[in-house]
């Protein structure tokens, strides 16, 4: 028989039924206070980290103005070097045009030194004929004639001094000029005449002239070729004949 004191246990002990409390805040509630502890989290962790930088010797405002200022410097050193480049490259021109010019006038005296030794050469010329003057019965006579290799392969450049004598000076000498070349192509001994026939009427080759005429050009051959000697002849116009021959062996 259960008595009073099984009652009482029954109810308020551990066999006592469960009792269950259901709250009443409402979830949209619950969920404004996490998201409102969330960022009290996340600003007490901001401004904790940020008093450690501090803390440590780094100071965020201060890196910020270093950077600016460094950017500054970088600016500027690269329009000082955008100067110091534009400098340099208006003296290298400076020294590139300076240098074209001693060039240019080195050339310039080079030919003034050959011009001044040709004339001098050309006034000893006509002071020996001054002096001997020219033999009597000649049409004219060659001076100075000099055959030499010119720049390119096988061209070859000449010049010469034709001269009338003093008794034919009252007029004018028309004629042509013709080069014999003897030389050796491929063990053959070939002699050729300038001008080619193609080239019959060049100017270079034709003559009219009273006192004197200084004559000078160039003739080409195979560069394999090897010119041993070159002989110049005068014709007078009308006659088959040359006036005047002279050669030269190289």
């Amino acid at each position: 028989m259960r008595g009073p004191f099984w009652k009482l246990r029954h109810r308020f002990g551990i066999a006592a039924p469960r009792v269950e409390i259901h709250s009443q805040i409402p979830w949209y509630l619950r969920w404004a206070g996490i998201a409102l502890l969330l960022g009290i989290s996340a600003l007490s962790a901001a401004w904790i980290y940020d008093a450690g930088r501090r803390f440590a010797g780094f100071d965020q405002s201060e890196v910020r103005e270093q950077l600016i200022r460094v950017k500054g410097e970088l600016d500027a050193a690269r329009a000082e070097l955008e100067r110091l480049r534009a400098i340099a490259n208006a003296a290298d021109s400076r020294v590139s045009i300076e240098r074209t010019a001693q060039q240019e006038l080195a050339q310039q005296i080079r030919t003034l030194e050959q011009d001044n030794a040709r004339i001098r050469e050309e006034l000893a010329t006509f002071e020996s004929m001054l002096s001997s003057d020219a033999r009597s019965g000649q049409v004219l006579s060659v001076y100075r004639f000099k055959v030499e290799p010119d720049v390119l392969p096988g061209e070859y450049r000449y010049h010469l001094l034709l001269v009338t004598p003093s008794a034919r000076r009252e007029r004018e000498f028309n004629g042509r000029l013709e080069l014999v070349v003897n030389l050796q192509d491929a063990g053959r001994n070939v002699m050729m005449s300038f001008p080619q026939p193609a080239d019959a009427g060049a100017g270079a080759f034709k003559l009219a002239f009273k006192y004197f005429r200084r004559v000078e050009g160039t003739f080409r051959v195979s560069p394999k070729a090897k010119v041993e000697s070159v002989q110049v002849r005068v014709y007078e116009n009308g006659s088959t004949q040359p006036r005047a021959t002279q050669s030269v062996a190289l």
